[in-house]
C-alpha cells in the first residue's frame, strides 16, 4: 500500500467544490462516521453500483455515517466527467451524498485513489479503518455476493470495529490529467495480491 492512504491513518484535509455551487472541507463533515468515495460520471462500474451505494448510505444515515463523493478524473482526458456533466447527473439522480470535484487532483494523489469507485471508511476520529471495494460485482448488481461497504458500516455502527479493513477496489482507473485513459502511477497496485484475496 504504498500509494493509497494506509489503514489507521488520519484523513487528510481536502477542500472541494460541490455540484450545489458551495465548497466544502474535510471538517464541515460532522458525523461519527464518514465514508469517503471516489467515483465519477461514465465509468460502468460506478453506474452498475451507484443504486446500491444510494440504498447503504440512506440505511446507515440515521446511523451516524455520512456519505461524501470525490470525482477526481480529468475531464481533458474523459470530458463527460466535466464539473458541468457532474451538476447535470445529480440533478437527475439525486443521490443522497455531496459530490465535490476534485479539479487538480490533489485528493486523488493524497488518499492514493486507484478505482473508480473506491472507498474509504473513517470512525470517529477520522482514522481509516476501511478501504477498497462497496460490492464484488459493481459492474453488474445482479451477480453481487458480497456488499463489503455495508458489512463494514454494519459493524462499525454495532461493534465498533470492523473484521476485515482491505480489499481490492473494482472499477476503471482514474483519469489522470495529460495521461492515457488506462494509465496509473507506478506505486499505484492492488492492495492485496490477487491470488491472496478471498471473494
Amino acid at each position: 500500500m504504498s500509494f493509497t492512504l494506509p489503514i489507521g491513518e488520519k484523513a487528510p484535509y481536502f477542500k472541494h467544490l460541490a455540484t450545489d455551487g458551495k465548497e466544502y472541507s474535510l471538517s464541515d463533515f460532522k458525523q461519527p462516521i464518514l465514508v469517503l468515495f471516489f467515483t465519477c460520471n461514465h465509468c460502468p462500474y460506478v453506474i452498475g453500483s451507484d443504486e446500491i451505494t444510494r440504498q447503504t448510505a440512506l440505511k446507515f444515515r440515521d446511523k451516524g455515517v455520512e456519505f461524501v463523493a470525490i470525482n477526481s478524473n480529468s475531464s481533458n482526458t474523459y470530458p463527460e466527467d466535466s464539473y458541468q456533466n457532474m451538476v447535470k447527473r445529480m440533478e437527475v439522480e439525486q443521490f443522497p451524498w455531496i459530490y465535490l470535484h476534485d479539479k487538480n487532483q490533489s485528493s486523488a494523489e493524497i488518499y492514493g485513489a486507484l478505482k473508480t469507485p473506491h472507498f474509504y471508511i473513517f470512525d470517529d476520529k477520522r482514522e481509516l479503518v476501511y478501504t477498497g471495494r462497496g460490492v464484488d460485482s459493481p459492474k453488474d448488481s445482479s451477480k453481487i455476493t458480497h456488499n463489503d461497504l455495508d458489512d463494514t458500516l454494519q459493524s462499525l455502527t454495532e461493534k465498533g470495529r470492523v473484521s476485515t479493513s482491505i480489499t481490492n477496489p473494482i472499477g476503471c482507473c482514474i483519469k489522470w490529467e495529460g495521461k492515457p485513459s488506462h494509465w496509473k502511477p507506478d506505486a499505484a497496485c492492488d492492495l492485496i495480491p490477487l491470488n491472496k484475496q478471498s471473494i
